[in-house]
């Protein structure tokens, strides 16, 4: 196994997965990262993606990889390729590194610059590997051994052909602009790809052609049971029910689309 750095360094693993809590799975990982370097910190980002929905995952991680110090590793587990073909990956970037599958699912830090490497290196792994739990036998104790000190460069070769999710990119158009929706939070929240920063003096928000009102402060500014468009946490437009769920409404998922504009809108959200 390569080694490089102390084997008693307090670093940090985050663990984003979607086995959920009920069976042992994320346990089991744990055991495998408490073995390999006991010191490290882990923390639970979610284990409550959605089955297989990588681009879930993927939206996830895109909102807490950077808000950990440099060092951090972001394990993420979703993989329903797992014993395929698919490889094993790592990603490093702005000093973080991702540890998982490549099949999208660490496409934020990827995009965000990130170099790839196929974790091959002989003795990394635990043996025997099952084929059905590689976040056990193969992402654990990578992680494991990155957060101790290990180097990226010694964990496989390099990969420049990485699987990456396709970025649904807003458009401005000569009136507005035009988005969709890319992620539903576990409130119902419809998040966009529609940054706020691109929104000039008023406008209205439409998605799937129906009327989502103003843009307004929070979700106290409408009545209960009132559609409200809001700015999100990561700076894009969010469609809401306050004390409800705006993917209740039929039609609305993620991509549908979003529109912003400057001219007038009728017709109510359905």
């Amino acid at each position: 196994m390569p080694r490089e750095g102390d084997a008693g360094l307090i670093g940090r693993i985050t663990l984003l997965t979607d086995f959920g809590t009920a069976d042992g799975y994320v346990a089991a990982m744990r055991g495998v990262i408490a073995t390999r370097a006991p010191a490290i910190i882990v923390d639970d980002a979610s284990h409550d993606i959605a089955a297989g929905d990588i681009a879930a995952a993927a939206s996830a991680l895109s909102a807490y990889w950077r808000t950990y110090p440099p060092g951090t590793v972001h394990l993420a587990v979703v993989d329903p390729g797992v014993g395929t073909t698919r490889r094993p990956i790592v990603v490093t970037t702005a000093g973080r590194h991702g540890v998982g599958p490549d099949n999208g699912v660490l496409s934020p830090m990827l995009e965000a610059g990130g170099s790839a490497r196929e974790i091959r290196a002989s003795g990394l792994v635990r043996e025997p590997r099952s084929a059905t739990f590689h976040g056990r036998d193969i992402f654990a104790p990578t992680a494991a051994y990155l957060a101790a000190g290990g180097l990226p460069a010694k964990v496989g070769p390099a990969v420049t052909d990485s699987v990456r999710l396709p970025v649904e990119a807003p458009e401005r158009t000569p009136d507005g602009i035009v988005g969709s929706v890319v992620h539903i939070d576990r409130f119902g929240n419809l998040v966009t790809n529609v940054p706020v920063a691109w929104i000039e003096g008023d406008a209205k928000v439409t998605v799937d052609g129906s009327d989502a009102g103003p843009l307004r402060g929070t979700y106290g500014d409408v009545a209960p049971g009132a559609v409200v468009a809001v700015v999100g946490s990561g700076g894009c437009i969010e469609i809401a029910v306050r004390d409800g769920r705006a993917a209740d409404i039929p039609g609305m998922s993620r991509g549908s689309a979003v529109r912003v504009s400057y001219r007038a809108i009728s017709g109510p959200l359905r």
